[in-house]
């Protein structure tokens, strides 16, 4: 039914929009067919098919592959440091991504004279590299925290306290900016699944078509993991190395989806627990391919909202994952409470 779903939404991403386009031409775009003769069917044809090869399609496929990368980090960081509310900006990689774009946005108008947002796909490709450099360089120090600490929960403080300078610096930074630059920032930090098209779409799926395969090999890890620090041990497991493991992946996960689509709220953390209520189970082998599928019918799902027909242009992603995803955390563990007062 997952796998059934996101093939509806992805239908039906294509399908609406501000541009009406029957399904009959839309399916024969995807197909290579060509237009009916006549001058204007032909013109037509071709702006139709521009909308759907360079808009909604690069749109779509961003959200489902997005969706999917931050749902598994969000499993795999409540998981590794069984917390219900940890999700894959909890150590602050999002925050450290979002730092690294500030930079390069507010400084560019400040001391450059020109602000990136009239650069075009240049000021574009500076943005990725800023927020994938800002969400590394924090990943490894987080990394390298985690080398030195024992204990799950001194890392996740550390990492809620590097989120917290990372928005101090911001702060200056924007206190010191120029309007635009400012502007700017904000319109990135609202995320969006259309800003990838043409090379970038195709580097950004091939990374994560790479990495979420990958993230599959710690499941065995991760069901370890959950039985405590002691049986893991005793089972044969390092924790240090597993920990450390586990936290790679979800820091790699966030920090390319940040870079490709600005920081995208919520997804991460609802994702888990909804597969949880649905599959009553905390089993990483059922968990991983439904947070995987759960997360990309969701991104599809808020992509669709965020640009129904009669909105003019789009609304900020951001907006729509906290208003699916919050309603969906809070039933799961109200009717998770429901159920413990019920026994």
């Amino acid at each position: 039914m997952l796998a059934l779903s996101i093939v509806v939404f992805f239908l039906l991403n294509l399908l609406l929009g501000s541009v009406h386009i029957p399904m009959k031409e839309i399916v024969c775009i995807l197909l290579g067919g060509s237009p009916e003769a006549g001058e204007s069917v032909a013109d037509q044809w071709t702006i139709h098919s521009n909308i759907i090869w360079k808009s909604r399609v690069p749109q779509t496929l961003t959200a489902m592959v997005a969706g999917a990368g931050l749902a598994i980090s969000g499993l795999q960081m409540q998981t590794v440091f069984r917390n219900p509310l940890a999700g894959p900006s909890v150590l602050g990689i999002s925050s450290g991504a979002s730092l690294g774009v500030a930079c390069v946005v507010l400084f560019s108008g400040t001391f450059g004279g020109v602000a990136l947002s009239r650069l075009g796909y240049l000021g574009d490709a500076a943005l990725s590299i800023a927020a994938i450099v800002g969400a590394l360089a924090v990943m490894a120090l987080i990394v390298w925290v985690s080398q030195k600490v024992k204990g799950n929960v001194t890392l996740l403080i550390i990492g809620v306290m590097i989120g917290y300078v990372a928005n101090a610096i911001i702060g200056v930074l924007k206190y010191f900016s120029v309007e635009e630059d400012i502007r700017a920032y904000v319109i990135w930090g609202l995320g969006s699944f259309s800003r990838v098209s043409g090379d970038q779409m195709v580097l950004f799926i091939v990374l994560m078509l790479i990495l979420l395969p990958l993230s599959f090999l710690l499941i065995k890890t991760m069901n370890l993991l959950l039985l405590g620090d002691g049986y893991a041990r005793n089972l044969g497991l390092n924790i240090k190395r597993a920990r450390l493991w586990v936290i790679s992946c979800s820091g790699v996960l966030v920090a390319i989806v940040t870079a490709y689509c600005g920081p995208i709220m919520f997804l991460g953390l609802a994702v888990p627990h909804l597969c949880r209520a649905i599959f009553r189970t905390s089993d990483h082998r059922i968990l991983m391919p439904a947070s995987l599928l759960c997360g990309a019918a969701l991104a599809l799902a808020c992509n669709l909202i965020a640009r129904m027909p009669g909105f003019e242009g789009a609304l900020p992603v951001n907006s729509v994952t906290a208003l699916v995803g919050a309603p969906v955390v809070a039933s799961v563990l109200f009717n998770k409470r429901k159920g413990e007062i019920n026994e």
